[in-house]
């Protein structure tokens, strides 16, 4: 093995722990009801969510391999402003985010373990979710950026292998003569189809939260192996993770649309319910037997899904707070504090109490996640604005900085994230 690719092997795993914390609710959730609902409608939004959203996403490991910070400090250097904005774009989404992908964990390994009775007046989802997030803790706790990283590549290997697998068996069943293939007009006029769209766009293929918790992944990965990663290392890293997460937010489109559209059968509002359809999906293409393989491997997913969210809050929110008192010194990012685990405790209590209140009957399952899906799309062109003028700042050496097109792009997908959030609103108002 040459000297290059042994590099390249010491910065591989932040892009694929973006990727294991954006595949999950809007792939295995989103997509799927897409292809259900819409057949395949909806490909093309789903392609050019992630399409107009890329620049932003790869401007977090481009500025920490570039600069040796977050970025937060690129935050910090826009401006206080920036940090209170960014702030309380945080404050407004992370406990809606962190109690959807651990609900949807729980309700995975409800559905694989046949537990259906409650407990003490709680579905199982409840007590699953609670046991997840002290679970969450302790690896955290004990196992620190190794464990995480070795935990979410072996689940992402798993779900990508399986998914692809039953989508090549239900490729044959897809009636590709008379399913849609583009949007119908209605879509962009109907109130309930536009907002799916938005909760569909919002998570596709993730909230841009992820983009500083990369940065910091970046950082901490530096710190793991002693090896500074360059700035084409880190994109290539993230470039590989991205791409898996488009390609199977497409095969959950095309399982939706293979094995429910038309069908007359609907995804269930309940959680539990609803995780036995997405398993139901693998078992209609791959047989009976693999009920317990998929159930584990949608589960497995969903958790690194839940453990990534479950370190990137506390880690941004703990770098937040160092960033308000002054620069970022090298290697502070790394370091977790009081701060973190404050935070970590937050964020479980808050995101327990919205998953107890949802199960005990005030808010239906797809309610939730549109709630927290849309929440990210309404804040996505403010975070995409941050990033893109991080990168161009003046910190970041010039031979590091964006191209023209690369620049171009990015202006687009603030102004497509900008636009489709007014029209919303437009439509929204009525």
């Amino acid at each position: 093995m040459g000297g290059e690719e042994r590099s390249f092997l010491k910065a591989l795993g932040p892009g694929l722990l973006w990727a294991g914390a954006a595949v999950g609710v809007s792939h295995l959730v989103q997509s799927t009801r897409a292809g259900a609902s819409f057949g395949l409608g909806l490909v093309v939004v789903v392609l050019a969510a992630n399409f107009f959203k890329y620049p932003a996403f790869q401007f977090g490991p481009r500025y920490a391999a570039a600069t040796g910070t977050s970025l937060l400090e690129g935050y910090r250097r826009q401006g206080r402003w920036a940090l209170v904005l960014y702030a309380v774009l945080t404050a407004g989404t992370m406990f809606t985010v962190q109690a959807v992908v651990t609900l949807v964990t729980a309700a995975l390994f409800a559905a694989l373990l046949g537990w259906t009775g409650p407990f003490l007046g709680f579905p199982p989802a409840f007590w699953i979710a609670g046991l997840l997030l002290v679970l969450c803790g302790a690896l955290l706790l004990v196992g620190r950026y190794r464990w995480l990283d070795r935990i979410n590549k072996a689940v992402v290997l798993v779900l990508t292998l399986t998914t692809f697998s039953a989508t090549l068996l239900v490729l044959p069943k897809i009636p590709w003569g008379s399913i849609p293939w583009l949007p119908d007009a209605s879509l962009f006029t109907d109130l309930r189809s536009v907002a799916f769209m938005v909760a569909l766009v919002g998570w596709m293929p993730s909230a841009f939260d992820i983009s500083i918790w990369h940065s910091l992944w970046t950082l901490a990965r530096r710190e793991q192996t002693g090896h500074a990663p360059r700035v084409k290392e880190a994109v290539l890293d993230f470039d590989i993770g991205y791409l898996g997460t488009v390609l199977l937010a497409l095969c959950f489109v095309l399982l939706g649309a293979g094995v429910m559209y038309g069908s007359g059968e609907a995804f269930d509002d309940r959680a539990a319910a609803f995780a036995q359809q997405v398993i139901a999906l693998y078992t209609r293409n791959l047989g009976a037997w693999a009920a317990p393989l998929i159930g584990l491997a949608a589960g497995t997913v969903m958790f690194s899904t839940t453990l990534t969210v479950a370190d990137g809050f506390p880690r941004a929110l703990s770098g937040l707070a160092a960033r308000f008192r002054g620069p970022e010194r090298p290697g502070e990012a790394t370091v977790r504090d009081r701060a973190y685990w404050g935070a970590l405790f937050v964020l479980a209590g808050g995101s327990l109490a919205i998953i107890g209140y949802a199960l005990r009957g005030g808010a239906a399952f797809k309610t939730l996640v549109d709630l927290a899906t849309s929440l990210s799309f309404l804040t996505a062109p403010a975070l995409a604005w941050l990033n893109h003028r991080a990168i161009h700042a003046a910190e970041v050496p010039a031979e590091h900085r964006p191209s023209r097109a690369l620049t171009a792009w990015s202006v687009s997908g603030i102004v497509f994230s900008a636009a489709f959030a007014a029209w919303y609103l437009k439509v929204l108002a009525g």
